[in-house]
């Protein structure tokens, strides 16, 4: 067969395009064949990608029946025989199993891969939403709705200004509390207030004052009401208002007038005692102020017609006083008619207009008003002085303190200590005024003044720089603070001295940390220096240990200081040596201040 020709055979692809239709004559219409994208398009849309995947040989079975079918040749017979031996195939090695598992996930994710590059690139293939044609919603249906969204946003509106205008009511009902606050603070300055259950109730009485006339004199305080928050609030509107007992509304006077039983003289004359103008508030003050001061007038004029009329029928006279109902008529004199009236109107239009036309200026005695005024202050003096009341306990105080001070200032002549006591005190508190000097040195020595509050509890001592020291009524705790404040005072007197003689201050401590333990207060120190600077004084006060002075003279005068082989040269001899001790009860002078002022000056170089 080796050398036999070789044949050439023509071999011809089977027709694969369709037969669309044949005509009468015979010719064929055939259908186009399908492009590789309308291919791939018609093979996507035969996947169901609902199922899920079964095992290697399944997906093997699978795409072999798809090409039986595609190629349109095979039987069933041969599909069942295949079947048959893919259902039995035992396993070649024991990780078959993770082995196909691990190929399906792979083939998954790369299907799903290739998907995804498809779907990003657009270069093969496209997804298109599907269209779907909307519903034509009816107009019932569609008016139904947006009444339902008005009415939901109506709602909503609604809600914000009922809520606005809550908002805005409580504002105004804040604002409003707060101005009661306020003017109620503005009437507790005035009157006297007290709470009583949900009521706040004043007192227009004189009982404070001694008073033992019967009327209560109460008044109430209420919040002003009367006001529409949707109106604009006027000007002179107060959100207090006070209600007054309906027996002192209006005004009141009394009528005092003299007449002469002779028909051709009459009425001699007469006057209006405590008669105020018609209310009318001032401007810058409160109406409330206005009324509450008419109505104690009221008060005033009805307790002392009440005192007048008590003394008219208690009092003895050949004629007697008659008193009826709201007139005293008295006879002093023969022919001669005293006529006393209390004359009270109230607020309506007809008693304010004719007391307003009888109202004149002249028709007012100030003198008579003013004994009156005396009449009533003292019989509340009296009423005073008759009530027994409790002792207090800051008379003894006060005048222990008194005592401590004047045997302070009996026993010790240096320094000087004075009290000034004011003369306006209270019941409760007393003050003294205590200045601590030397004597010919007032005027240079004014360190230590103290103003002594002598309380109920404790005496309030405020220093001249404003420190305040609370001190206990024990009279040795008064006389140890006394006494450190006179030991400070001799160093404080030093100080003002050593300016006025050109000294120099080097040093100053009212606390000294060194030397003995004061068991009074601490002891205080200075130190000074003369104008050349060749001497210096030092000066150790305490107020149990009293005065240790000390001086520094220059090293050139001390005879018994060792000589020193450092300090040879003799500029050095200038320096100040040690300190010397002071027998300062052998100075002359008559007080601390006079002594030291002869030390400095016998220390002080000559300038003559």
């Amino acid at each position: 067969m080796s050398g036999v020709r070789a044949v050439r055979i023509s071999i011809e692809s089977a027709c694969e395009k369709q037969v669309q239709e044949v005509g009468l004559d015979g010719t064929e219409t055939y259908l186009q064949p399908l492009s590789m994208s309308q291919n791939l398009a018609r093979l996507a849309q035969r996947i169901d990608f609902s199922q899920g995947s079964g095992s290697e040989e399944e997906e093997a079975a699978g795409a072999e029946g798809d090409a039986q079918d595609w190629a349109g040749a095979g039987s069933s017979a041969d599909q069942d025989d295949e079947e048959g031996l893919v259902k039995f195939q035992p396993s070649l090695w024991p990780w078959d199993s993770v082995r196909n598992n691990l190929r399906s996930a792979l083939t998954e994710m790369c299907v799903l891969y290739d998907v995804l590059s498809i779907v990003r690139d657009k270069k093969f293939m496209t997804l298109d939403p599907v269209s779907q044609d909307a519903l034509a919603a009816k107009q019932t249906l569609q008016l139904i709705s947006k009444k339902k969204s008005l009415a939901g946003a109506a709602q909503i509106l609604l809600k914000g200004a009922e809520r606005l205008t809550k908002s805005v009511t409580e504002n105004q009902e804040n604002k409003l509390q707060r101005d009661f606050n306020s003017e109620l603070l503005r009437l507790r300055q005035h009157w006297k207030l007290r709470k009583v259950g949900d009521k706040i109730l004043g007192d227009l009485s004189y009982r404070s004052a001694g008073s033992l006339f019967p009327h209560h004199g109460t008044f109430e305080v209420i919040k002003n009401t009367d006001i529409d928050l949707d109106k604009k609030i006027p000007e002179d509107y107060c959100p207090l208002d006070v209600q007054i007992p309906s027996d002192l509304e209006g005004s009141a006077y009394i009528k005092v007038s003299i007449q002469k039983q002779a028909p051709d003289i009459g009425d001699l004359g007469t006057v209006n005692l405590f008669k105020r103008p018609l209310p009318k508030s001032k401007p810058g003050s409160p109406h409330w102020q206005t009324k509450l001061e008419a109505a104690q007038n009221v008060l005033l004029c009805k307790e002392i017609f009440a005192q007048l009329s008590r003394e008219a029928v208690q009092i003895k006279s050949q004629i007697p006083h008659i008193v009826v109902k709201n007139q005293i008529i008295s006879q002093p004199f023969p022919s001669l008619q005293l006529s006393i009236s209390l004359c009270h109107s109230s607020n309506d239009k007809k008693s304010q207009k004719s007391a307003s036309e009888k109202q004149s200026p002249e028709d007012h005695l100030y003198v008579l008003e003013h004994n009156l005024h005396l009449l009533i202050r003292e019989f509340h003096k009296q009423t005073l002085s008759s009530i027994m009341m409790p002792s207090h306990a800051l008379a003894k105080d006060g005048a222990q303190t008194a005592a401590t001070i004047d045997s302070l200032a009996s026993r010790i002549e240096d320094p000087q200590i004075q009290a000034h006591w004011s003369n306006i005190n209270d019941v409760y508190e007393s003050s003294v005024k205590v200045l601590i000097t030397s004597q010919g040195y007032e005027q240079i020595c004014k360190s230590i003044q103290l103003q002594l509050n002598i309380g109920v509890e404790q005496i309030r001592v405020v220093h001249r720089d404003g420190r305040v020291i609370t001190l206990s009524h024990q009279e040795q705790e008064l006389q140890d603070f006394l006494l450190s404040q006179m030991s400070q005072h001799q160093v404080h007197a030093v100080q003002q001295l050593a300016k006025v003689m050109g000294w120099q201050v080097l040093s100053f401590s009212n606390h000294v940390g060194l030397g003995p333990i004061e068991s009074i207060g601490n002891a205080s120190a200075i130190t000074v220096a003369s104008p050349s600077g060749d001497y210096a004084i030092s000066v150790r006060n305490g107020p149990e240990s009293g005065s240790k002075i000390m001086v520094q003279f220059p090293r050139n005068q001390c005879k018994d200081l060792p000589k020193s082989d450092v300090l040879q040269d003799n500029k050095w001899n200038h320096l100040r040596g040690p300190f010397k001790e002071v027998q300062w009860n052998k100075m002359e002078g008559r007080n601390f201040v006079y002594k030291m002022e002869l030390l400095m000056s016998a220390l002080s170089p000559c300038l003559l």
